[in-house]
């Protein structure tokens, strides 16, 4: 695969230097074929100059932020029309050949597991995306709320963005998987939630809390398979 077959990467990030998820994401890409990577939002200073850098005030709710970072990156001139979206705790831990598209199953499955554990800001944010969804002509669509990363076009982002910007919650994965009829694979979601011993050694692809990653045994096994200062930093080893 060519760089000019390759996606861009975006990260969406949240404020604040001490990032060593982001960090370590960003040497996890080694196994992730992709052409340039775009951080939106707020960038570490530690980051290095081969990252494009694309400054977003992050004035609003973390989901506000989120949406406007990446309809920032959407809208920059320079970022690929395909590109992989990714959040700073993702981790690519087998090379893969290409992003596959991944899902988690029917919104429905997903919304009800989440409404016997908390009724919070997500959850409403899930519910609203799928009335809208419904309205739109999809009663029954896929959940693409997956930690993973997931290939988006800026100009198939920018409709989605349009079309759910009255929620302040959007789930932007989904409703932009289910407009462009994405389909994909069922997954489990990859986020590991507890510091024990387990999770899938062996996963293509894995997603940390703060916690289980600095505290964590999946913490751990995550530094030591990227121990080097990879291309995407400053300074020596960490």
């Amino acid at each position: 695969m060519g760089d000019g077959e390759r996606p861009d990467i975006v990260y969406v990030v949240r404020p604040g230097n001490q990032n060593e998820q982001l960090r370590y994401s960003l040497r996890s890409l080694a196994n992730l074929p992709h052409r340039r990577v775009w951080i939106a939002g707020y960038c570490p200073t530690w980051v290095g100059p081969d990252v494009g850098r694309i400054p977003v005030a992050q004035s609003g709710t973390k989901y506000q932020n989120s949406t406007a970072n990446l309809r920032a990156a959407a809208e920059h001139p320079e970022v690929a029309e395909e590109f992989l979206y990714l959040n700073d705790d993702f981790f690519t831990m087998q090379p893969v050949d290409r992003m596959p598209v991944l899902h988690r199953g029917p919104v429905g499955r997903v919304e009800a597991y989440y409404a016997s554990r908390a009724n919070g800001k997500y959850l409403r944010g899930l519910r609203e995306t799928r009335a809208l969804l419904a309205g739109l002509g999809h009663p029954d669509p896929l959940s693409y709320e997956l930690h993973v990363p997931m290939t988006m076009t800026k100009a198939g982002l920018l409709e989605t963005l349009d079309i759910g910007a009255r929620l302040d919650v959007l789930h932007k994965r989904t409703l932009y998987g289910a407009l462009h009829q994405l389909g994909g694979e069922e997954i489990t979601d990859p986020k590991i939630l507890t510091r024990g011993r387990g999770f899938p050694r062996e996963a293509t692809f894995l997603s940390t809390m703060p916690d289980t990653f600095a505290h964590g045994q999946v913490g751990a096994h995550i530094r030591a398979q990227f121990p080097d200062c990879g291309p995407y930093e400053t300074g020596g080893r960490h």
